[in-house]
């Protein structure tokens, strides 16, 4: 056994209230998990969903913190194909309520790969959800072609971050969009070929001037509300828009007559794995060898300290650009 620190949930309402730090102990780990020791967890919208009590898939409280996490495997089942002292990083087992806000974590072994040569522990960290999300989106439920135009909301978030890396890494021409110039500089830097400010820009007409007039073939949301509905008007015949989550608190207001009419397609994208084993653990060898030739990589923001996890949620309704990252050990 294992015995250490761990933020939980232990009721709905504001993080400082909801979180608490326990001490726990972890057993060993059951056949499709890995206990690792945790060095850092990646952070984002779905901790302050699960604190108010608006996440979809967990019921109430107690609960874990925390998605994913990097760190080394302390201990593994039998038929592991992960060893005592592997350094990785994976999807943590949250949805039986253990999470990554913790000195250790249990990972889905399905869902778990190496850390590729030159990943810091907080790139690591931060890389699963994403870019996981993104492959569902963008190859799985798609898939976007080489040269399509790719419009992606939210992009200096953690999802969007990945979006645009990997839809760069996919062959797209990447549009991002963001709310302030510092974050369509962030997008810019970690590879979109145009950023657009949705505050101050008039994105129909700038959409039309970057496309030719044709349009974009793929949204990327994870945004949803008025900046997805101005969005959707510059979708061109056949489009399709991806709905990854709803960060304004709305979804993508969609129009059955307008869809009609227009013939664009709406597809939501929730990264369960796949039901085959050979083939989600493709899609990750896929995803490793992507970021171990530098073609995409976590897009770091802020960096809080383990004891600021409350903080750290509280902010996370309208982050700093980048992949938010709670650093657990030295």
């Amino acid at each position: 056994m294992f015995t250490g620190r761990a933020w939980r949930v232990v009721r709905f309402g504001e993080p400082g209230q909801a979180a608490e730090l326990q001490e726990l102990t972890w057993d060993e780990p059951s056949p499709g998990q890995v206990l690792v020791r945790v060095r850092a967890a990646g952070a984002g919208f779905p901790d302050l969903m699960m604190v108010s009590g608006h996440f979809p898939l967990l019921g109430a409280p107690p609960f874990g913190l925390g998605e994913e996490a990097a760190g080394e495997v302390v201990a593994a089942p039998a038929g592991s194909r992960f060893r005592v002292g592997d350094r990785v990083t994976g999807i943590t087992d949250f949805l039986t309520r253990w999470g990554g806000y913790a000195d250790f974590a249990y990972l889905r072994e399905e869902s778990t790969i190496r850390i590729p040569e030159g990943m810091t522990d907080e790139q690591a960290a931060g890389f699963p959800i994403g870019f996981r999300t993104a492959y569902a989106g963008l190859v799985e439920r798609v898939p976007i072609e080489p040269g399509q135009h790719l419009l992606v909301l939210g992009a200096a978030g953690s999802a969007g971050a990945a979006a645009v890396q990997l839809g760069k890494a996919l062959g797209a021409r990447v549009i991002a969009v963001a709310g302030s110039a510092e974050k369509t500089e962030f997008a810019l830097r970690h590879g979109a070929d145009h950023a657009l400010n949705h505050r101050t820009e008039d994105l129909t007409a700038r959409i039309a001037e970057l496309t030719g007039g044709h349009g974009i073939d793929v949204i990327y949301d994870p945004v949803g509300g008025q900046t997805a509905a101005t969005a959707m008007e510059s979708l061109a015949r056949n489009g399709r828009i991806l709905l990854i989550g709803l960060a304004s608190g709305t979804p993508a207001p969609l129009d059955a007559t307008d869809m009609l009419m227009r013939n664009y397609t709406a597809l939501g994208v929730l990264a369960i794995p796949n039901d085959d084993a050979e083939t989600e653990a493709a899609i990750w060898e896929r995803l490793a060898t992507l970021a171990a030739k530098g073609e995409i990589t976590t897009s770091v923001g802020t960096v809080y300290d383990f004891d600021d996890v409350p903080h750290m949620i509280a902010q996370q309704g309208a982050p700093n650009a980048g992949k938010s990252v709670v650093s657990v050990t030295a």
